[in-house]
């Protein structure tokens, strides 16, 4: 019997020392082992251990696996916000005020182009009118004939004409040519200053536009990136799909800014060179208007000495 009851007992601390090494740490920090069962059944000890020892070396292995499973399920959703940054949702997921920049500048950036749009058609248009009309009194001889060929219509050449020949009619009787020709061309420097104007509306848009989008892009850029940062420190966390979002949106601002003011600056470059070379014709339109007074005040002059002769 005693030889029974230590076998019995040998079993049963080898079963309890088989599931305290199967069993996880938090386990045994928790519950403390259980009591030795009584040594009056030292069949039900014995077959006990085999059973349990593989069931509870097998758990680990389940536990273990679980959060390996479940990494890929939460890299999904990151994966899927990542892929939905487009302009628009960035735009429409935007502070206020970044909208009301990103708004502003894609405004400036129409102004562009409506400007550049109109003012290519007006200074063509002027341009080959002003040409036409050089052509038309470039064999003329006097301001009346000069006026016979081009007609009713409205231009910067009939403007001239027109000063010149209300210079030389109130300025009848007389004599010093000098003073006309100064009076007139005091008239021919108003009509062009007055055309110098109006053929420069719309470049002062172009400019403010080139030198002032930059800065507001900027602006909706800082104001952007400080909400990021202000969701940041209230999330607690630093991962990128928290973080990228606000800042994307924030750079867009910058690259609508980029885009209103590159194409400002090149098309008021463009038009600088494009207004210089129509106010030269301007001035061609006024020599030659000059040139006609001038020929008209000789002309009379001679056919007054010729009379005074005959």
């Amino acid at each position: 019997m005693k030889t029974i009851s230590f076998q019995a007992s040998l079993a049963a601390a080898l079963m309890l020392a088989s599931a305290w090494l199967a069993s996880p740490v938090s386990a045994q920090t928790q519950s403390p082992p259980a009591p030795a069962p009584s040594t009056a059944q030292p069949s039900a000890a014995g077959t006990v251990p085999p059973a349990a020892a593989p069931a509870a070396s097998t758990a680990p292995a389940v536990v273990g696996a679980a959060p390996v499973a479940a990494n890929p399920a939460s890299a999904k959703p990151e994966a899927a916000a990542m892929k939905e940054l487009s302009p628009w949702v960035m735009f429409m997921s935007a502070d206020v005020i970044v909208k009301a920049v990103m708004i502003g500048l894609a405004f400036a950036s129409l102004m562009t182009w409506t400007v550049f749009i109109a003012k290519s058609i007006e200074l063509s248009v002027a341009s080959g009118k002003l040409r036409s009309a050089l052509k038309k009194i470039a064999e003329v001889r006097s301001l009346a004939e000069a006026q016979m060929a081009l007609g009713t219509k409205e231009g910067i050449l009939p403007s001239f004409l027109a000063a010149a020949l209300r210079e030389a009619r109130m300025s009848a009787g007389l004599s010093s040519d000098a003073g006309i020709k100064e009076r007139a061309a005091s008239s021919f420097s108003e009509i062009v200053r007055a055309e110098q104007r109006r053929i420069r509306i719309g470049m002062g848009v172009l400019a403010t536009i080139g030198s002032t989008s930059p800065f507001v892009g900027l602006f909706g850029t800082v104001w952007g990136i400080m909400n990021s940062f202000i969701g940041i420190s209230k999330s607690q966390t630093t991962n990128l799909a928290v973080v990228a979002p606000g800042i994307a949106e924030a750079l867009l601002a910058t690259a609508i800014g980029l885009v209103a003011a590159i194409p400002a600056v090149i098309i008021y470059n463009h038009f600088s060179r494009v207004t210089k070379g129509y106010l030269e014709l301007v001035s061609r339109a006024s020599g030659a208007a000059g040139r006609l007074l001038s020929r008209d005040l000789d002309r009379s002059h001679g056919s007054v000495h010729s009379r005074a002769a005959e």
